[in-house]
């Protein structure tokens, strides 16, 4: 299939309704869940499945992931005390090469307007300076490092399906993501969507596609807003709602997943939505895991239909084109 990421007037398209403040059309289109329960003797059947989802749409849901819920309330927990830490203490972190915190900082060229969100990145080898005190948040470090690795962990099991369903050996993506390695670039990103008036034409975040390998998102019960709209069916103008469930994590196609696989899976666009009237609309938090090849790694499919990159230079080239800020 083509690259529709790389197609200005597709992202336009995409968005007129934002431009317009018109509220876009809804379709019903099927975001399978995927029971990951027994992985280890599941796993044919667990690949067969997010194959099929993920080339469909290229989103799908995870339950029985392995991930306690007591666990992802409890980032949530942290996410909202740094977020309410005085904005001064938290300009102490600023981001840099996808660590640190920013606030209204991404513009989408889908918009043209920055996305109403702030957001602190944790990416393990770049956190020089970027930690908040001890003092300030107790725990926070050392609770922080301990989810990320058990999202690590979860992403590295989907990955080994889609290494086992593209020819690769199962530990594949696994290597590929070793976070043993100085180039290490996977990220944790916490994200906080202020609360918007009702009637405002801003988009908590506009139209995108994600650079990485593969994304988990973890969302709040009543909590929404996240639509996607696969880029075969652009024309229909049509938006899917992805329900947030505590328990559930959504997962996505990136951009490096797409390439890798010689555009057998696709990275599709989606957005988050401001609330309607009637529906809550304070502040939405979410936890964001991107699956990100180490930097030395190179990005070749197994077909070879698109000619090497390493994984440095492939983000940094999909970063310079989505933001003006450097990677």
């Amino acid at each position: 299939m083509n690259q529709p990421f790389t197609a200005t007037y597709l992202l336009d398209e995409l968005n007129k309704e934002a431009t317009m403040g018109a509220p876009g059309l809804e379709a019903q289109r099927e975001v399978r869940v995927i029971d990951m329960q027994n992985f280890v003797q599941r796993k044919t059947e667990i690949a067969d499945a997010i194959w099929a989802a993920a080339t469909d749409i290229g989103f799908f849901q995870l339950k029985n992931h392995g991930i306690p819920l007591q666990d992802i309330q409890a980032a949530f927990e942290r996410a909202e005390q740094f977020f309410a830490l005085p904005q001064e203490i938290k300009a102490r972190y600023p981001l840099n090469r996808n660590a640190g915190w920013e606030s209204k900082a991404q513009i989408r060229p889908s918009t043209g307007t920055p996305d109403q969100k702030e957001s602190w990145q944790l990416t393990r080898p770049r956190m020089a300076g970027l930690w908040p005190e001890e003092e300030i948040l107790p725990g926070f470090k050392q609770e922080t490092l301990a989810f990320e690795h058990q999202c690590w962990a979860l992403g590295m099991q989907v990955l080994s399906c889609f290494a086992l369903k593209l020819g690769f050996s199962e530990d594949f993506f696994t290597t590929a993501h070793d976070p043993a390695s100085t180039g290490y670039q996977s990220t944790l990103r916490m994200l906080h969507y202020y609360p918007v008036p009702l009637n405002t034409q801003s988009w908590r975040a506009g139209a995108h596609t994600d650079f990485d390998c593969l994304t988990l998102l973890f969302q709040r019960a009543g909590q929404g807003g996240l639509q996607v709209c696969p880029g075969k069916e652009h024309q229909s103008q049509a938006w899917t709602p992805i329900e947030p469930h505590d328990d559930v994590i959504t997962c996505n196609i990136g951009d490096m997943l797409m390439r890798w696989s010689d555009d057998l899976l696709p990275s599709n666009f989606h957005r988050v939505r401001n609330p309607r009237p009637g529906e809550y609309n304070g502040p939405r938090y979410s936890l964001a895991f991107f699956c990100q090849a180490n930097e030395d790694v190179v990005i070749q499919g197994p077909l070879g239909k698109y000619p090497p990159v390493s994984a440095k230079d492939y983000l940094a080239q999909r970063v310079s084109a989505n933001f003006s800020g450097k990677y």
